[in-house]
Parts: C-alpha cells; structure tokens; sequence
C-alpha cells in the first residue's frame, strides 16, 4: 500500500491526541429536525440513538432563526432565482446581487461604511488579519482569543506580538507602551464575547486604552473585534458587544453562522479598509462566497433581528439565559453570570465533567464537556447555550437532568 507507512504516523498521532484528551472524537449525526410546538422547544434525533429526542444545549443558533419559515423561505427562494451555487469566485462571475445586497444592510445595521462577507467567520478573521498585518505591524492579542484569531498572527507573520492576560486592561496598556518603537502599526484584536465563557471584552475602555497609543505609531494604533457570538444575542438590539458596551472599533467581524441561523462571516469597516481587503483578501478572492441563497437568507434574518419580531426574540433570550443561570444556583452548581447566551456549569474536574455530559445524554439533552487539557485544570466546565426557541418548559428539564446526578 502506498501509504502504509504515512498511514502509521498518522494512527499514531491521532492516538496521542485521544491520550492527552484532545481528540474531539466521533460527531453526532441528526437524523431529523422536530419542530418546536406544544409548549417545547424543537428536539433532535441522532443516528444509532433509535426514536430518543434530545434538547440542543450546544447550538449557536441563539434566535432560532434556523428554523423559522421566512428564513427557510428566503434561501428556497434565492436559490430559485440564482441557482444552488454561485458557480466561481466572486471576481471570476461569482458575484450576485443578493451577495451585494446583504453587505450593504450589514454595513448599515452596524454603521459602517462598507462590509463583505466570506464563506465563514473563520475565513474572516484569517483572510483579515493577514493582510493587514505587515512586517511592520505589532500585534497584541488577548490570552482566551478564539483559535481562528491565533492562527491568523501565527501566518501574518508580525514584527512582534504579545499575548496579554485575559481582559486584562492594565496588561494591555503595558503591551502597548512596549509596542511604541517595534513597529509602525498596532494592531489589538479580541474577541467581543469569548465563546468558551460567555464573557465580553471591554471594550469601551479596551478602545481608550488603545487610543493613547495611536499617535505613536505612523500607521495608526487600531482595534480588531471578533463579535461572532455577541451579533445577533447580546446587546438591546442584538449589535453585540459594541452595543453592550457603549464602544466603536475600528473593524468588526461577524458570522452568520450562529445567531443569524445561515452561514458565513462578515466584515464592515470603513470604505478605504474594505476595498483594500477585497484585492489582499486570499479567502475572499479564491474562495466562492456563500451561495445566493444562504445570501438571501442571512438578509432576511437580519430583518428579522431589527424588528420588532427581534427584539421580542432577544428578551426572551435574556429571560431564558436568567432562567437557568437561577435553576444553577439553587442546585447549588457555579456559573460565570452574564447576560449572554452561553452559560458555563464549572465543574472543575475532567471525569466528573465527562461523567455530567454522558448523563445529560442519557436524558435526552445534548451539552459540550470542555475539559484538561482544552481548558486549564480546575477549569473544566459544561457550556450551556441557551436559544430563543427553547422554552421554560426546555430549561426545567435540562434542570431537573442535572439535578438527578449523583
């Protein structure tokens, strides 16, 4: 066999990973979508678990948009009128109106000058980060930044770069005079909410922090947010940790891929920073975009989300997220409160977490364990993510499950 002995060192480190308890390990195939009705939320059926339903407590689907009839609607129609693929790249003929459409009212609901969108947020931030950073650019990154983010510095390439303690102001700030002479950009990137914890950067004081550095450096001192997770479930309106709190970056990124219910990613910014990205851009220019559909789709979930219809969404999201984050407390289980969606169960402890998760599945309720070595001992955790769709009836449940185990 011609890979006989390549095959081998592979099998070997995938073995390591599954020692050490990083191999993510089989995924679960749904078989079938039940939809909500009857006072419950929409349930899940997985191969080889015969007729079982579960309750979806690991979905960044936070407004149920996937489900819901106008969204499933708009895609069934883009596709009709534009066909099931965009069939190249966008500068090739790959470029629809919908496409064009969508970034406008993105750059619009955020109030931005321009934006564009990109087959996932992942390729975002990747296809981001590394044009704009130079071999004279300094990077500063915060410790709990998702994995697309440190992926990107480590391509880019950057004069110098530095990790600071996670939401850390004063460490940013000492970053950031260290930075002063490395470098002829700074360029701090975060994520708005950091996905593992539910927790937000601050970012209004992140911004003047970083403002202060800005005229000492020749190309700007400037903030990159990864708001994947908080577009669409944090904020009054759902315009994510800007709007939570009361900031502007310089540069956003956002998915659709979660609270919007479709597929893909998206950057708004000003007009100058956009047109750039679109001739720098490897994942924008070499890549399809999302098809006309999904296009058509994501914009009717942004309408969606600025209405009133969304804010209805949003409050009972909040009010579900109070829900069980109360039904922790009073089992007498740790949570990092907050006002987002994702809601930690410390468990503080790899078996017992890998124990809680095999008991939530036996009952019918599908959660991710995070344990050693993905998170640091002593902060292995369950991350709950509750969606707009779910119902009190939902959260009673997943409550009562977990207050069975022994």
């Amino acid at each position: 066999m011609a890979l006989d002995r390549l095959i081998r060192v592979l099998d070997a480190q995938v073995e390591q990973l599954q020692k050490e308890g990083r191999a993510k390990g089989a995924e679960s195939v749904v078989t079938r979508v039940i939809a909500p009705k009857e006072g419950r939320g929409p349930r899940f059926m997985l191969r080889g678990e015969g007729d079982k339903q579960f309750i979806r407590m690991n979905s960044n689907s936070y407004l149920g948009l996937a489900l819901r009839n106008e969204v499933i609607e708009a895609e069934e129609s883009g596709s009709r009128d534009y066909g099931a693929g965009p069939g190249a790249v966008r500068f090739i003929s790959g470029t629809y109106e919908p496409h064009v459409e969508l970034e406008r009212k993105l750059a619009a609901f955020h109030g931005r000058e321009a934006g564009m969108i990109f087959s996932s947020a992942y390729a975002t931030m990747v296809g981001i980060l590394t044009p704009l950073i130079t071999e004279e650019t300094v990077v500063i990154s915060d410790a709990l930044n998702h994995n697309c983010i440190i992926n990107a510095i480590r391509l880019a390439r950057p004069a110098a770069k530095a990790v600071y303690a996670h939401n850390d102001l004063e460490a940013l700030e000492k970053a950031c005079a260290d930075a002063v002479g490395k470098g002829r950009r700074l360029l701090v990137v975060t994520d708005g909410i950091f996905s593992m914890r539910g927790d937000h950067a601050p970012l209004a004081d992140l911004v003047r922090t970083v403002r202060r550095y800005d005229g000492k450096f020749d190309e700007n001192a400037i903030v990159v947010v990864d708001d994947s997770h908080g577009v669409g479930a944090f904020g009054d309106t759902g315009r994510g940790t800007e709007e939570y709190t009361g900031a502007r970056v310089d540069i956003l990124v956002g998915t659709l891929g979660k609270a919007f219910g479709v597929n893909g990613g998206y950057v708004v910014a000003d007009e100058g920073v956009i047109r750039f990205l679109r001739e720098t851009s490897p994942f924008y220019i070499y890549s399809n975009p999302i098809t006309p559909g999904e296009a058509t789709a994501a914009a009717t979930s942004l309408q969606v989300l600025d209405s009133p219809l969304g804010r209805q969404l949003l409050d009972n999201l909040r009010r579900l997220t109070k829900r069980l984050e109360e039904g922790l407390g009073r089992l007498g289980l740790e949570t990092i409160s907050g006002d987002h969606p994702v809601v930690p169960l410390m468990v503080r402890d790899t078996d017992r977490t890998k124990a809680l998760v095999k008991h939530l599945r036996a009952n019918g309720v599908l959660a991710t364990g995070l344990t050693f070595p993905v998170v640091p001992q002593g902060d292995e955790e369950i991350r709950f993510q509750v969606n707009a769709d779910h119902t009190d009836a939902d959260i009673d449940r997943v409550l009562e499950v977990l207050g069975s185990f022994t």
